[in-house]
C-alpha cells in the first residue's frame, strides 16, 4: 500500500537539490557564461519545478488508509466519478482552502509570469499584489491546496506528511532567498524586511 507513496516521498526529497542548484543563477553563469548558464539554470528550474508538482500529486492520490471526520450526522457524499465517498464534513472544509490555495498561487504566477514560475527566473523584484503580502504566495497557496486536497481524498499520510512539505518549502524559499540577494542586494533586503517570507503580517506595516 505504501509502496508509490514512499516512492513519491522520495522523489520530492531528492529533487530538492536539483531545485537548489538550478536558482543559482550567478554560479552557473560564472561557470558555463552568461548565455549557456542562464539556459542551464531554466533547464533545471523547469525539471525540479514540474518534477516537484507530479510527485507532489502523487502523494495525494496513492494508496494510503483513509480517514473520516463525521460531523452533523452527514452521510458521505458519492464521487462517482472516481467511485470515492467523501464525507460531507471533509467537503465543507476542505473546498474553501484548496480554493484560496489554488486563488493565490495562481495571483502570484500572474505577478511574475509563467516563465518566471517554472525557470525560477526573474529580472526584477516584483512587490505588487499577492507579492506586498507574502514573498512566496506560490508556496503559500500550495501549502494551502496540499492540506486542502488531503482532506477532500481523506489521505492520512498526505496529510502527517504536511509538516515535512513545509520544511522543504521553507528551505527552498531560503535558498531562493539567498540566491535573490546576492542578484539584487539590497533592494531584495528592503523587500525582506516589509514582507513576511510565508505567513501574512497581521497589522499595519511601516
Amino acid at each position: 500500500m505504501y509502496i508509490w507513496f514512499l516512492f513519491c516521498v522520495l522523489a520530492v526529497i531528492a529533487i530538492t537539490p536539483l531545485h537548489f542548484l538550478s536558482v543559482e543563477h550567478l554560479k552557473l553563469q560564472e561557470k558555463y557564461g552568461k548565455n549557456k548558464g542562464t539556459k542551464i539554470g531554466e533547464t533545471l528550474g523547469l525539471i525540479s519545478g514540474w518534477g516537484f508538482f507530479f510527485f507532489w500529486i502523487g502523494i495525494w492520490v496513492s494508496p494510503q488508509p483513509r480517514f473520516a471526520v463525521q460531523i452533523l450526522h452527514s452521510k458521505s457524499v458519492l464521487v462517482s466519478i472516481v467511485s470515492f465517498s467523501i464525507p460531507l464534513f471533509h467537503l465543507i472544509i476542505s473546498i474553501p482552502i484548496l480554493v484560496l490555495g489554488a486563488w493565490i498561487a495562481i495571483k502570484g504566477v500572474k505577478e511574475v509570469t509563467l516563465k518566471v514560475a517554472e525557470t525560477h527566473r526573474t529580472e526584477k523584484i516584483v512587490a505588487t499584489g499577492v507579492y506586498s503580502i507574502v514573498r512566496h504566495p506560490q508556496y503559500l497557496g500550495a501549502l494551502l491546496a496540499h492540506v486542502g486536497i488531503s482532506i477532500l481524498l481523506s489521505a492520512t499520510c498526505s496529510l502527517l506528511f504536511t509538516p515535512l512539505m513545509v520544511t522543504l518549502i521553507y528551505l527552498i524559499s531560503r535558498k531562493e532567498e539567498e540566491e535573490l540577494t546576492k542578484e539584487f542586494g539590497e533592494e531584495y533586503e528592503n523587500y525582506k524586511k516589509k514582507v513576511s517570507m510565508l505567513i501574512p503580517r497581521l497589522g499595519a506595516q511601516e
